[in-house]
């Protein structure tokens, strides 16, 4: 249902913010470490040394793309940084407050923003650690028993320019989270109407054999909007997901694809296709999930095993044990499971023996770079390997070039997803091109 090549655009953005942010605190931190040499504070300026040196190693994480380990490292880092240079340095003298700790609110934001983009527990405790902190700080003149106060005449100007950043950062972060939280409002009732006005729509991508045969298509949501034109799934779909949307929006995508299943059934240059369709975990794992599907099933009367369910390890929120009988159910029915994104995960090899999925989707972050990147090629190749050795079919998404293409033959893949063999059309034209003749034909290079 997503187009997932749509949302680069958004974690290109992401990854400049974050940068930025990182080489400003590694610059202001290099300023003091400076200041503190020149003042002949060697302890101060190694102690403030390290945020340079941690901003600088994020600003590695977030480029290479390591979210998690960044998140983790910028956490855990600068909260123990601020409380250590407050008890020992950063102390109040002279009627004059401290100022590092000031920083706590903004990595508490921080950490609030990034549990509404995924729920941890640990970004709570970010939060709450970070609250405390600020108000012990605050209230108390705390300091470790070996502390050295910072000169008074490198105090003051301490805390002016230290208080004016952190302003800044916290209005930063308010803004970032005015945003955070109007802008899925804002969409999510626009997909509202655009569900009741017939706004959304399914193209359909082919997945085809070697030689550009079409076997199937998966479907993939599009939103038109009357002012803004089409909107990336990678914009509005985690919108609906924060939302509450998805349910809906699923079971939109799942009447869409089995109307065209039932079509596609009554002709006979049709019949053969089957179709995927991306199940969010929210929708999965819906108490009605099942009864849904059965009675769309009853109400088209198409072949089930047509029909191909794709599912991310996400899905597994609910626990192993009731997303594998809930999959078992529904393959007693006829479907089949495809598992998306397949290696891209930390979970995908110890639950892949017991979801009963017939297919791996190879994910095109792997594909893109095949050709040129013997870590990815080997990647793939072992991806392969499991598929063979488990019986499983595998898909292999955003095939591009014929170089590409050229690799995957040597591993074995048979079915092939990308713009070398066609890009996401409407249902009318996507027919058109199933029934030419005579049929398309890929050459590698």
């Amino acid at each position: 249902m997503i187009d997932k090549s749509s949302a680069e655009h958004k974690v290109a953005r992401v990854i400049h913010v974050y940068q930025g942010v990182s080489l400003g605190v590694a610059v202001l931190a290099f300023f003091w470490t400076v200041l503190f040499v020149v003042n002949g504070l060697p302890l101060m300026a190694l102690a403030e040394f390290c945020p340079v040196v941690t901003a600088l190693v994020c600003f590695v994480l977030v480029t290479r793309r390591h979210f998690d380990l960044f998140l983790l490292v910028v956490q855990i880092s600068f909260f123990i940084f601020i409380i250590g240079f407050s008890l020992m340095f950063d102390l109040p003298q002279n009627g004059a407050p401290r100022a590092t700790y000031l920083f706590l609110p903004v990595l508490g934001m921080l950490a609030y923003i990034n549990h509404l983009r995924r729920h941890s527990r640990m970004q709570l405790s970010v939060i709450a650690a970070s609250l405390v902190a600020f108000v012990v700080l605050c209230g108390a003149d705390l300091r470790l028993p070996f502390a050295q106060p910072m000169p008074p005449e490198l105090h003051r100007p301490y805390i002016w320019l230290n208080s004016t950043v952190a302003a800044i950062m916290f209005c930063g972060t308010i803004y970032a989270l005015q945003q955070r939280l109007a802008v899925p409002r804002g969409i999510a009732r626009d997909l509202v109407a655009a569900l009741r006005h017939g706004g959304l729509s399914l193209a359909y991508q082919p997945q085809t054999d070697r030689h550009g045969h079409i076997l199937g298509a998966e479907a993939l949501l599009r939103w038109n909007h009357p002012t803004r034109g089409p909107v990336s799934p990678g914009t509005f779909i985690p919108a609906a997901e924060e939302m509450g949307l998805m349910p809906m929006i699923g079971s939109f995508v799942l009447e869409q694809a089995l109307e065209t299943l039932a079509r596609w059934q009554a002709d006979p240059k049709l019949s053969s296709l089957r179709l995927s369709v991306n199940v969010s975990a929210s929708q999965f794992n819906e108490d009605d999930f099942e009864a849904t599907l059965h009675g769309l099933l009853d109400r088209y009367q198409i072949d089930p095993t047509r029909l191909r369910l794709e599912l991310t390890e996400s899905v597994l929120i609910a626990g192993l044990e009731p997303v594998a009988a809930k999959m078992i159910a529904l393959k007693k029915l006829g479907l089949t499971f495809s598992l998306d994104d397949f290696g891209t995960g930390f979970s995908s090899l110890a639950y892949l023996r017991r979801l009963p999925v017939s297919e791996l989707k190879i994910d095109r972050s792997f594909v893109a770079t095949v050709a040129e990147n013997d870590r990815d090629a080997a990647l793939v190749r072992s991806i392969r390997a499991i598929a063979t050795d488990l019986g499983l079919e595998t898909v292999a998404e955003g095939v591009e070039n014929p170089a590409q293409l050229a690799f995957l033959l040597t591993t074995g893949c048979r079915i092939f997803q990308g713009y070398l063999f066609g890009r996401p059309a409407p249902r009318l034209d996507f027919e058109t091109a199933v029934k030419a003749e005579p049929v398309p034909q890929i050459r590698i290079a």
